[in-house]
């Protein structure tokens, strides 16, 4: 007789099953089906059409905001390189219009 196999099964807050946790042994013997339709789900999930890659530009407004976030600089750094209070380059990335001269030297600060 074969021992009863011990399978955990994890719910949702919902209380749908969510997760199942089963033996190594039973895993490893379902291996390579399982890669099998987990390859089959990244085929699928990159041929549909619904799929929208992230584009930064589209979530943040303000060029300033922008080309730090691009540069991968803090708006502490920024202050720091511009001579100014982290505080200002906060307010200034709050706004809806930034001048042409600003953003120019932002962009050459953020150059160093």
């Amino acid at each position: 007789m074969n021992a009863p196999l011990n399978i955990q099964i994890i719910k949702s807050i919902s209380g749908k099953p969510e997760f199942v946790l089963i033996p190594v042994a039973v895993y490893n013997a379902l291996r390579e089906s399982i890669e099998d339709e987990l390859a089959g789900f990244e085929a699928a999930a990159e041929k549909s059409s619904d799929y929208v890659p992230f584009a930064l530009d589209d979530y943040v407004d303000n060029p300033v905001a922008l080309a730090r976030i691009k540069a991968n600089v803090t708006q502490r750094v920024l202050a720091k390189r511009l001579g100014v209070t982290q505080a200002y380059i906060s307010k200034v990335e709050h706004q809806t219009k930034v001048t042409p001269k600003l953003l120019a030297k932002v962009k050459a600060a953020l150059k160093k």
